[in-house]
């Protein structure tokens, strides 16, 4: 009897033994479910007192131009232009409306093309010859992208649009590389035009313009597009408002670097622009304005559209001031630039 006591004994006691890790975990998840508020608290609590770090992503600064360096941007005009070199000359009399560091020697960027188109153009070689992109045409200089790829092949007349044009870097070198006798040959002759035309302040050591070290002063330049100016070719290609080649099972599509050529209240007659971050904003244009057809130089000109903001500056000037037809207005250089060469 009494091993049967204490047999139910340890029976029971074993029971209550298993019994009591689960009644423990149902106290535990009811004690959970009933203070659902109390754990939120403790959350929101700690999010107070947590710590929040934001990271602000700087940019690097953005080098100077060689202008910003020379302290050309601390000239002021009435004008209030962007550029800090600016040239307007009426393309006929000769007569300087309008000047601004005019003589200062800076990288021209891609304006380095009108000349490239010059050459060319000049040397009647056939339009229709086929000439293929190589490596040698990759921009190491600036390391800039271009959609001819290695091994497009297009013709010169095609390549000589894609550069007046679109400022198209491949499309120029590989104009200049084909020239007979070589890029170097090519390059010799680029600065043999310069001098023959009386651009003293002018050097070129490549057909493209991503070389800093390819200088002008707005002066030369105002020479340059007033003798470019007298090419049919050079006059229509500059100022094509767009143009589509045609690259194995591929159509590309090329628009003007210049959009005032597609503005009605623009008369174009031929124009370039230019950019590398030594040039700042570059524009060149030959245009008819108040009935006077005259040649504009903006170079150095902070920000993307401060070229083309300053150019419009420059023609509500001109329309604006019926004196410019008969004298010079009070902005105006009364030096004549006679360099310029007259068609």
């Amino acid at each position: 009897m009494k091993r049967a006591l204490v047999h139910l004994g340890f029976g029971s006691l074993v029971a209550a033994l298993l019994l009591l890790p689960l009644e423990a975990s149902a106290t535990q998840r009811k004690k959970v479910r009933i203070a659902p508020h109390a754990v939120k608290h403790v959350v929101a609590k700690k999010k107070l007192h947590q710590k929040v770090v934001h990271t602000k992503v700087v940019a690097a600064p953005k080098a100077p131009s060689f202008g910003q360096l020379a302290g050309l941007h601390g000239a002021q005009d009435a004008l209030d232009l962007k550029s800090s070199v600016a040239f307007v000359v009426d393309q006929d009399t000769k007569e300087v409306l309008f000047s601004k560091n005019e003589s200062a020697v800076l990288p021209i960027a891609s304006i380095t093309k009108l000349m490239t188109g010059v050459l060319v153009s000049e040397a009647r070689l056939p339009m229709d010859e086929t000439i293929e992109i190589t490596q040698a045409d990759v921009d190491t200089e600036k390391g800039s992208s271009s959609r001819l790829r290695v091994g497009t092949e297009l013709s010169r007349g095609e390549l000589l649009h894609l550069a007046l044009m679109a400022s198209e870097n491949r499309a120029a070198h590989a104009l200049g590389r084909t020239y007979p006798g070589g890029l170097q040959t090519f390059v010799s002759l680029m600065n043999n035009k310069a001098r023959v035309l009386g651009m003293r302040d002018t050097q070129y050591v490549e057909p493209t313009g991503l070389s800093s070290r390819n200088q002008s002063s707005a002066k030369d330049l105002a020479t340059l597009v007033n003798y470019a100016y007298s090419d049919p070719t050079l006059r229509e290609l500059s100022t094509s408002t767009g143009y589509q080649v045609e690259v194995g099972n591929r159509t590309l599509q090329y628009n003007n670097t210049n959009r005032l050529v597609k503005n009605p209240a623009w008369d174009i007659g031929l124009q370039k622009t230019g950019y590398i971050t030594e040039a700042g904003q570059c524009l060149v244009m030959q245009a008819k304005i108040a009935g006077r057809k005259l040649i504009m130089v903006f170079l150095d000109s902070a920000g993307k559209l401060s070229r083309i903001g300053d150019a419009e500056r420059v023609r509500r000037w001109v329309e604006s001031t019926p004196s410019l037809a008969t004298r010079s207005a009070p902005l105006a250089s009364r030096e004549m630039d006679r360099r310029i060469v007259s068609n």
